[in-house]
């Protein structure tokens, strides 16, 4: 018969955030496959009544090394196909969240949370996802790519983030272009190059969860705690509060019934315009009452679990939800047309009449 299945981990710099989230997944849901992805890349099935200490040194004792074929009625294999019925996805950053982990499910016939691969694609990528944003006529901030002094669109200082990543991580504020580009070419999470937009000073963070499933909801909206720095920085988000992710936060912001309205409203078209699904969360910049929408987090850690307070859902209820939603649908296959020699008879056809 088959059962769910979590996976969590991944080669990310978000790896042990994603352990976490694994396991609150795996101790909610309770009858469970859980799937552990190595830093290194290899994948093993482990007890989902594991602790977030069995992974200090690696996969746990007793774990079973498993493999992820890409291939219809493949995917997880030990012996054999592990028969699975949907997989909770709690994989943060990297190609658990970039499209890459999405698309080799969608390769295996494996139902699975969150959003696609094309719409995790756009979500991991700042300088694509603020450009669709824009186009969808939503307000965003200028975001220009550190190459060289072709970027420099506006001025400093500069708010510098990796292109590709999450959880704040390499984010840093910066005077100059020159600083900008140093960083960039220095510093070990910009190895896929990085963005730079202006740093708005006494702007603050909103954010809000969305969740699709079994209809649109939003959550509370939060005004995190920035940093010294300026940033809502990683440690703020997991270290501060000894990864406890609902602490040290204004939950529900103090913002007025106007600037709620607006937030709510453009949250739901940002889910539209960038095909979001399951859980997600949404930030946004404010100052003097003006909204930018800054990133979307596909596979939020604890997946915003804490937001849910208005009205409160259980962390079993939310990711019961999650894959609800994700049996709810046919599997995400991937189509040739033409694939029954239509199309090659038709091009023979059409490259007679042409000679």
């Amino acid at each position: 018969m088959s059962r769910p299945a979590v996976v969590f981990g991944g080669p990310s710099d978000e790896h042990d955030i994603s352990i976490l989230t694994g396991l609150q997944a795996c101790h909610a849901l309770s009858d469970v496959h859980a799937f552990y992805w190595g830093k290194s890349g290899e994948w093993f099935q482990v007890s989902p009544d594991a602790e977030a200490i069995d992974f200090a040194a690696g996969p746990p004792r007793k774990s079973r090394a498993v493999q992820l074929i890409p291939s219809l009625g493949q995917g997880f294999v030990s012996r054999r196909p592990i028969q699975i019925s949907a997989v909770l996805n709690c994989c943060h950053g990297g190609p658990g969240e970039d499209g890459t982990l999405q698309g080799i499910f969608d390769l295996a016939g494996l139902r699975y949370t969150g959003p696609g691969q094309a719409a995790s694609a756009l979500g991991m990528d700042k300088l694509a996802f603020g450009s669709a944003m824009a186009a969808s006529g939503l307000p965003t901030l200028d975001r220009s790519l550190v190459i060289d002094a072709s970027g420099v669109r506006f001025e400093g200082p500069y708010i510098v983030k990796p292109r590709f990543g999450g959880s704040s991580i390499g984010i840093e504020v910066v005077e100059d272009w020159a600083s900008a580009l140093a960083l960039v070419a220095t510093s070990p999470f910009y190895g896929s190059g990085g963005v730079a937009e202006p740093f708005l000073a006494e702007s603050r963070d909103l954010q809000v969860a969305v969740r699709t499933w079994p209809q649109v909801e939003l959550s509370a909206i939060e005004a995190p705690t920035r940093s010294g720095s300026g940033i809502y920085s990683y440690s703020q988000k997991y270290l501060a509060w000894g990864g406890d992710v609902g602490s040290g936060r204004e939950l529900p912001a103090r913002i007025s019934d106007e600037l709620r309205s607006e937030i709510v409203e453009l949250a739901r078209r940002v889910t539209v315009a960038a095909g979001l699904r399951g859980v997600c969360r949404i930030d946004f910049l404010e100052r003097d009452g003006e909204l930018w929408v800054n990133e979307v987090n596909t596979i939020p850690g604890s997946m915003a679990a804490y937001l849910w307070i208005d009205r409160p859902l259980s962390r079993r209820e939310l990711f019961t939800g999650m894959l609800d939603e994700a049996l709810s649908g046919p599997v995400r296959s991937f189509s040739v047309s033409g694939a029954d020699g239509t199309a090659l008879r038709n091009a023979g056809t059409i490259q007679s009449k042409l000679s």
